[in-house]
């Protein structure tokens, strides 16, 4: 296998999905506690874009294994493993040793910080081999917009947060005669932590929506039945369109209650761009043509949020 194909089954453009998240948590760190720890980032990082490659090899492989349907524009262009003609066993060999070095750089990662790093990321873990494999994966149900924008957007975010701030009482964990455990979080925090997250939840969310959207067709042909298949395009479309808004009201609320810098309310000025991308995707659903429209919203808001942090950090 070339590097070409191994980043063609990897989906190496999609993997700023991950990457995001983790520099707007760390930069939320450095703007309200002026924390930054190199060691842990650098490990979350190997670990996180490990993991995500292995998730996207790992459904890529399984969509080539359960499709029914094996002609047209997903199965034979789309899918990585077809189009480079790329062995099986090549394959679940290269899955297997990116899931081994996400599990040895977490691992240090748990022994630097401490068990809740390991609890989240044991379930992020989970979720990911779920999202592809087992008897119902979780990407040919309708939960996937949902799980997926929780897991990248949430899951990600507070955990770039907490590897840099593990001793400021964010979360505690105390034990009683050996026999009682008692968790006691900073609600105030966190709820800033859960509104920071939101537009990475959304927009994730989105990224799924329109995928499912544009597959409605070939998903019904290999029975995968997403939310779109559930709700119908109509309002699957509305549904794209309510939560950017969701993500333009949320950055203002943040804004407002000091969450992020006063400067996060030039989101308002791609708020144009991202409403013609919205609208040319709503004209026409189509993997080839339009469904980048939402990866370009997706970097629009998110990357006003990152640079709003910089910007006041640099000042």
């Amino acid at each position: 296998m070339n590097m070409k194909n191994f980043l063609k089954l990897v989906e190496i453009p999609t993997k700023v999905a991950s990457l995001i998240p983790l520099l707007l948590g760390s930069l939320y760190v450095m703007y309200h506690f002026k924390s930054f720890d190199s060691i842990n980032f650098m490990l979350m990082l190997v670990a996180l874009l490990c993991i995500d490659m292995a998730t996207t090899a790992l459904n890529n492989f399984y969509d080539y294994k359960r499709a029914l349907k094996k002609y047209g524009y997903n199965y034979e262009t789309h899918n990585a493993i077809v189009s480079g003609s790329l062995k099986e066993g090549v394959v679940i060999t290269i899955i297997f040793f990116l899931v081994l070095i996400a599990s040895i750089v977490g691992l240090i990662l748990v022994w630097r910080t401490n068990i809740l790093v390991l609890l989240i990321g044991g379930i992020a873990f989970m979720i990911a081999y779920l999202y592809s494999a087992g008897p119902v994966p979780i990407s040919r149900t309708f939960l996937g917009e949902i799980v997926s924008g929780v897991t990248m957007g949430f899951g990600i975010t507070f955990l770039a947060v907490y590897i840099h701030i593990i001793d400021l009482g964010l979360i505690t964990f105390s034990m009683d005669d050996w026999h009682q455990v008692v968790v006691s979080t900073d609600l105030k925090e966190l709820l800033s932590i859960i509104l920071l997250s939101v537009p990475v939840i959304l927009t994730t969310a989105n990224i799924m929506l329109a995928n499912n959207i544009c597959d409605m067709e070939d998903d019904l042909e290999n029975k995968r039945y997403t939310l779109p298949i559930y709700i119908g395009k109509d309002k699957g479309l509305k549904l794209y369109k309510l939560l950017y808004l969701l993500s333009f009201i949320d950055v203002l609320v943040m804004a407002l209650l000091r969450i992020t810098p006063p400067i996060s309310l030039t989101i308002l000025l791609i708020a144009i761009p991202v409403y013609i991308n919205i609208d040319e995707f709503v004209k026409l659903q189509s993997k080839k043509d339009t469904f980048i429209y939402s990866i370009y919203s997706f970097l629009m808001i998110n990357l006003v949020l990152i640079l709003s942090f910089a910007i006041n950090l640099i000042n």
